[in-house]
C-alpha cells in the first residue's frame, strides 16, 4: 500500500542517500541526471565540470533531487528535495566541500584529471541546493 511520508521520513531518505537523480529545465525541457551528492544542514553539494547540467542551473536555478531506496518492488521509499541551486564560489567553502565529497566517495576518481593531460585542468562547479522543501511516498 502507498503512503505519503512525514518531512522528517523524507529528509531520513535523502541524509542516507549518496546518489540522486537531479532534474533540472533545459531549454524548456526536463533534464534529468544522476549525480553522487552529500547532505547536511538542509543543503545538498555536488561537484561537476562545466556542461549542460551546468548550464542549465544557471539559467533556471529551481532544481530538485529525487532519492530512492529500493528493496524490492513492493517495498521501496522515495523522496524528492526541491530547492534553489547555488554555486559555490569562495575558495575555502569549496574546498571543504571538495573535501565532505571526497571523504565520503573516497574511490571517486574525478573525470577532470582524465580530460587533458598537458593543458591546465577544466574548473571544477562546486554547487548546492538550497533545500525548501522535500515530500515522499513509500510503498510497504
Amino acid at each position: 500500500m502507498t503512503k505519503v511520508l512525514s518531512e522528517r521520513e523524507a529528509w531520513d531518505i535523502v541524509n542516507a542517500g549518496t546518489l540522486g537523480r537531479l532534474g533540472c529545465v533545459d531549454d524548456g525541457e526536463p533534464y534529468v541526471v544522476p549525480i553522487n551528492y552529500v547532505a547536511s544542514e538542509g543543503h545538498i553539494y555536488s561537484h561537476s565540470l562545466a556542461g549542460r547540467k551546468v548550464r542549465a542551473m544557471r539559467k533556471h536555478s529551481r532544481v530538485c533531487l529525487q532519492v530512492d531506496r529500493i528493496q524490492d518492488d513492493f517495498h521501496w521509499q522515495s523522496a524528492i528535495a526541491f530547492g534553489n541551486f547555488e554555486e559555490v564560489r569562495n575558495d575555502s567553502e569549496r574546498r571543504t566541500i571538495l573535501r565532505k565529497i571526497l571523504e565520503t566517495f573516497p574511490k571517486l576518481t574525478p573525470v577532470e584529471s582524465e580530460l587533458t593531460r598537458d593543458a591546465e585542468p577544466p574548473m571544477i562547479v562546486v554547487f548546492r541546493l538550497r533545500v525548501d522543501r522535500v515530500s515522499g511516498v513509500a510503498e510497504d
